[in-house]
């Protein structure tokens, strides 16, 4: 079943309406364009002028995906692309932005149910407009160990005067990110989360790793600071996610995480769409001040002295310092013979 229709002025085709991308609970492509209809006023500002990697699955969710960065040849004429130079392929990618509510339905026509949007926005690659730390659950661990990690964040993040918000992944975790919007670039954001995953992992080792290495991720959660970099994405705020059911990585309270840890019950973290534009039109846009909110990244070497009586706060500083030099436990252990030493 094809159907024309005008979005915004826009003139589309659509295309196999009734094909089942999700099979187990029958969702078919129309449900899938309805629910970004739905969700556009929350979505469009998070996608709006950032360069967009997609994940299409033209055969559905149980189907072969690929990653989409360059935007396809046949398309709209009104559809906005960016010229963006890649150094690790050596040519110019052609990303597309998602600034308006028609281009949402086009995607969505393409089977492009993941949308993974730049840190940054197009006018400037090379500057973060946000930190991310994505939460990832190594078997039996699940998101309710995650929501514990998260708040070992959020403690470090106090302390150095950050407001930070969490959403689900859509998937197993947990994902918690800390608004810039303001000059930086990912030289600085990147060490400061590597700095933060490894101390983590210095005063959790039963249940927190920095280390990507799966074989070492088992029943713990994996803090992973990688995903601050220019050439890496994260799945959007709002976006669906090819699981089984059409679940959407989704913003959350922290009142609601902590909820999630007391009860022990991964389930209260799970949103398919339909509960996902429910939630929207009841309680807003939850993650509204991560594009809004102007912080800036901790200057650790100028904070060190301040914070002379927290050894571990001043280990972060030296961490960003030596730019990803050795670990945060190898820099304790040295400490420690020092201080036998002496």
């Amino acid at each position: 079943m094809d159907s024309a229709v005008e979005v915004q002025g826009r003139h589309l085709k659509l295309s196999n309406l009734e094909k089942v991308l999700y099979p187990v609970p029958g969702f078919t492509k129309q449900q899938v364009i309805d629910y970004y209809v739905r969700i556009a006023p929350a979505i469009l500002p998070h996608l709006s002028g950032r360069p967009l990697t997609r994940k299409r699955y033209p055969d559905g969710v149980d189907g072969e995906p690929f990653f989409e960065k360059n935007a396809p040849m046949h398309r709209p004429d009104w559809v906005k692309t960016v010229p963006i130079w890649s150094d690790r392929n050596r040519r110019t990618v052609h990303y597309v932005l998602a600034n308006d509510m028609a281009t949402l339905v086009w995607l969505a026509n393409l089977a492009a149910l993941e949308l993974h949007p730049s840190l940054a926005l197009a006018q400037d690659v090379t500057c973060p407009t946000m930190m991310v730390f994505d939460l990832d659950p190594g078997p039996p661990a699940n998101i309710v160990q995650c929501c514990q990690v998260a708040f070992w964040l959020r403690e470090i993040f106090d302390h150095f005067g950050l407001q930070s918000f969490p959403k689900t992944s859509g998937s197993k975790g947990l994902q918690i990110y800390v608004p810039l919007n303001t000059p930086t670039t990912y030289d600085g954001t990147k060490p400061f989360a590597r700095a933060l995953a490894q101390l983590l992992e210095h005063d959790h080792p039963n249940q927190v790793v920095s280390d990507m290495k799966k074989q070492m991720r088992t029943g713990k959660v994996f803090v992973d600071w990688s995903q601050n970099d220019e050439h890496k994405t994260t799945i959007g705020v709002y976006s669906l996610r090819a699981r089984e059911y059409p679940t959407v990585s989704t913003p959350v309270t922290w009142e609601e995480v902590e909820r999630c840890h007391k009860k022990k019950d991964a389930s209260l973290l799970v949103f398919e769409a339909k509960q996902v534009v429910a939630r929207f039109e009841k309680m807003g846009d939850l993650f509204e001040s991560v594009i809004e909110l102007k912080q800036q990244v901790p200057d650790l070497k100028a904070m060190a002295a301040d914070v002379a009586a927290e050894p571990e706060r001043i280990e972060i500083a030296a961490e960003a310092d030596e730019d990803y030099a050795e670990p945060v436990r190898n820099r304790a252990k040295k400490s420690a013979k020092k201080k036998r030493s002496a």
